[in-house]
């Protein structure tokens, strides 16, 4: 028989040592096999954008250029529609600087960004970003979310309870929701800003400005003429239509998120779009979206019988295969 040597009691000491620190690791939770994500009040999307800006901002942030908050998240993100426009800025050595706040609202902030290549090329944007942490709920939301459908039953008892967890699920949804029907809108001619990315719960969207950087103003800020206001209001019977057409109405239409852009009329503020055919009380949000308008143009001075909300919805139930 072969005599123990000490070569043999170290391996043993060994084994016995890997074995026991195996049961330790497994004890632990820290064996091979997976472990149970805990998703918490956050979504699985929204905690890798999260842990993507941490890390960056450890391991970049003393190489970014000057006064700039990041480096462009072009690279991670849901990407906008082709055709692209020129403007775009899509090299990843780009850095993002924030210039300032452009709007504040119930549910989301936009913010004018500037992203630029050191000595290159820049375009300005407008970054939305919903407030998906805080305690909020967003006006109205149960109707707007007929159609809207999780897969997974906890997420939809989360949001129908509207746990913290439900609510930032609620706010991803209106991010994925405007993004989407912004690209189809503009995929088809409709008068939107280019969505240029989704990243979790931002959108960068197309700063509508004039030549000295200022935001275009609201339809609700101007006093047209007769001829300008018959003009606006021909340009906002078109946009309605190719909207019906898509079989969707923005969700809440009125004088303040449209845009007046070098003499056009802009659709903005989208998350609350509806799906006239899967929701079933689309009808009924086209109605109130025409009311809405048409109630402003004649109190600017349209005549009744040309702003008339009963024939326009009528009309765009037509275009939209409804009636």
């Amino acid at each position: 028989m072969r005599k123990h040597t000490d070569l043999d009691r170290d391996f043993d000491s060994s084994d016995d040592h890997a074995a026991s620190r195996t049961r330790q690791l497994r004890r632990r939770g820290f064996d091979d096999d997976p472990q149970p994500q805990r998703s918490g009040r956050l979504t699985e999307a929204e905690r890798v954008r999260l842990a993507r800006v941490r890390d960056d901002a450890y391991t970049a942030a003393e190489e970014l250029p000057d006064g700039a908050d990041r480096w462009s998240t072009w690279g991670d993100c849901e990407q906008g529609p082709h055709p692209r426009p020129d403007w775009v800025v899509t090299e990843l050595a780009a850095a993002d600087t924030e210039l300032g706040v452009l709007k504040t609202g119930k549910e989301a902030d936009v913010f004018v960004v500037e992203r630029a290549v050191p000595d290159g090329e820049r375009c300005l944007l407008a970054a939305k970003r919903y407030r998906s942490g805080e305690h909020r709920l967003f006006h109205r939301d149960a109707g707007y979310l007929e159609g809207r459908r999780m897969r997974r039953s906890r997420e939809t008892r989360a949001m129908a309870n509207r746990s913290a967890f439900g609510r930032n699920l609620i706010a991803e949804q209106w991010a994925v929701a405007e993004f989407a029907a912004l690209s189809r809108l503009w995929s088809i001619g409709a008068p939107v800003p280019y969505p240029v990315q989704r990243d979790g719960t931002e959108l960068l969207l197309e700063f509508l400005r004039d030549e000295q950087d200022q935001a275009a103003p609201r339809l609700a800020q101007l006093r047209p003429n007769p001829d300008d206001l018959r003009e606006l209001w021909a340009q906002l019977v078109a946009a309605l239509e190719l909207v019906a057409s898509a079989g969707l109405t923005h969700g809440d239409l009125s004088a303040y998120n449209i845009l007046v852009h070098e003499g056009h009329l802009m659709l903005i503020d989208l998350p609350q779009v509806v799906d006239l055919v899967a929701n079933p009380g689309g009808p009924e949000f086209l109605g109130r979206d025409v009311a809405n308008v048409a109630g402003w143009f004649r109190s600017r001075g349209l005549p009744e019988d040309v702003a008339n909300p009963a024939d326009l919805t009528a009309h765009l139930l037509v275009t939209a295969g409804l009636d």
